[in-house]
């Protein structure tokens, strides 16, 4: 699994969405680093981790076995990111997610909540697809291993992504948004689409947590708006809600001054 790190302090592990790599997280990784001990792993497929979830990409060997390809699940996200914790000799961390990357940090909280000492979710939610958006994920996973993903993509994902603020005021975020999106492997826009479709409804996961956490949601997200981020702040017996104006979907790229203001006061109080 390849992974950013950088920076010291607590640890903070942060997990990107859907379809981008841990990229995204640089502007915020530069406003915490003093902080925090920043380290954001890409998920099996997409940046440069391998769809088998083994290595980073173009480091298999010729000779080596036919890639074996685990189920798509969040569940199997998740087990990738604890075992880089035990790579890295982290018995605990804060953990983060952003969209897909907080479904992901949900089923780590299910499978080995003694490992988080807090939760961060960002423009993510608690339920589980319905039909309809189960449907929509299966097809798009169909057309990138039919097609690849090109420019379809992104045209698609940018304006939903993206607040109106951003997209009208700045071209640069929709340009870097743009290029993350057409760098990610079909395979790895596939097994990630599918995973999320399959995933259970995590309320129960948050009720049961009561260590520290943080819900951040852009004011203008229109995919997991303000009022998902409610239903899961209220669900955590900690939780505390923030709520970042002029931000759509991914306010580290958006916002990443005023997410990490909310997030610096918050961490410092957090004993790992």
């Amino acid at each position: 699994m390849h992974y950013i790190e950088s920076g010291a302090g607590t640890p903070l592990v942060l997990l990107h969405a859907f379809p981008v790599d841990a990229r995204m997280w640089n502007p915020l990784r530069s406003r915490l680093e003093e902080q925090a001990r920043v380290i954001t792993p890409d998920q099996r497929g997409l940046g440069e981790s391998s769809l088998d979830g083994t290595t980073a990409r173009g480091m298999i060997e010729p000779a080596a076995a036919p890639l074996t390809v685990d189920r798509p699940s969040v569940d199997v996200a998740a087990a990738d990111v604890l075992e880089l914790l035990d790579q890295l000799e982290l018995p605990r961390v804060v953990l983060g997610g952003c969209s897909m990357g907080g479904y992901v940090a949900m089923a780590l909280l299910r499978a080995a909540p003694q490992r988080v000492a807090g939760v961060l979710l960002v423009d993510t939610k608690a339920p589980a697809d319905t039909d309809e958006q189960r449907t929509n994920r299966l097809n798009v996973a169909s057309r990138a291993e039919q097609e690849g993903t090109g420019s379809w993509l992104a045209e698609n994902m940018v304006p939903n992504l993206l607040g109106s603020a951003t997209r009208e005021k700045r071209p640069e975020v929709v340009g870097d948004l743009r290029a993350l999106i057409e760098a990610q492997p079909a395979d790895g826009v596939a097994w990630a689409q599918r995973a999320m479709a399959a995933r259970p409804d995590s309320l129960e996961t948050l009720r049961a947590f009561d260590g520290p956490a943080m819900v951040a949601v852009g004011a203008e997200d229109t995919i997991t708006p303000p009022a998902a981020a409610r239903e899961m702040a209220d669900a955590l017996p900690r939780g505390e809600l923030v709520e970042l104006a002029g931000s759509g979907h991914l306010p580290s790229l958006e916002a990443p001054d005023a997410l990490a203001d909310a997030v610096r006061p918050w961490l410092a109080g957090i004993d790992v």
